[in-house]
C-alpha cells in the first residue's frame, strides 16, 4: 500500500506521518511498539524544540485531556505524543509544526466565522420582525424574507 502522507519525520523514538486529517505516531521499539492515530481536529497545540549540536529536538502534540511531559527532552522521549529527532531533521519538524498550527488556527477562525454568520442572520430576522411589528411590512413579506435568510 502506497503512503500518501503529506509529511514524514523519522525520530529516534518513533516516526510521524502527517495526513490532511490526522497524524500517526509509529513506535518501533518493543516496549512502545505500535502506532497511535490522532485526528487533526483533536490536536490543540504543538510544541517544537529544535535539535542542537549536543541535544536532540522534539515535537509534541497537545490533545484535549492529555497530559504532556513537561520535563524537556528527558521526559519527551517517554511521552506518547512526542517524537524526538536529530538536528538534521529540524526543518522537516518545523514544517510539520507550521502545518498543524495552520490547521488549528483555521479551525478556530472557521468556527468564529460560522458564529458571526449565525448572528448576522439572527440580527436580520429581528430587524424584519420589528418592521412587521411596526406595520412597515406585512406578514407575507416577513415570512418570505425569513425563509430567504434561513435558506429554506
Amino acid at each position: 500500500m502506497a503512503n500518501n502522507y503529506l509529511y514524514c519525520l523519522k525520530g529516534t523514538n518513533g516516526k510521524i506521518e502527517v495526513y490532511n486529517d490526522r497524524i500517526i505516531i509509529i513506535r518501533p521499539r518493543i516496549f512502545l511498539k505500535g502506532s497511535k492515530t490522532i485526528p487533526m481536529n483533536s490536536i490543540k497545540s504543538v510544541q517544537f524544540k529544535k535539535g542542537g549540536f549536543f541535544v536532540r529536538g522534539f515535537i509534541q502534540f497537545g490533545v484535549l485531556g492529555g497530559i504532556e511531559a513537561r520535563g524537556g527532552i528527558m521526559d519527551a522521549g517517554f511521552d506518547e505524543n512526542t517524537v524526538v529527532f536529530n538536528k538534521k531533521y529540524n526543518n522537516n519538524a518545523n514544517k510539520i509544526k507550521e502545518f498543524i498550527e495552520s490547521k488549528i488556527f483555521n479551525k478556530y477562525t472557521d468556527s468564529m466565522k460560522d458564529n458571526s454568520e449565525k448572528i448576522s442572520v439572527t440580527d436580520e430576522i429581528i430587524k424584519y420582525k420589528k418592521l412587521l411589528d411596526e406595520g412597515i411590512i406585512n406578514e407575507d413579506e416577513f415570512n418570505m424574507k425569513k425563509k430567504e435568510l434561513l435558506k429554506l
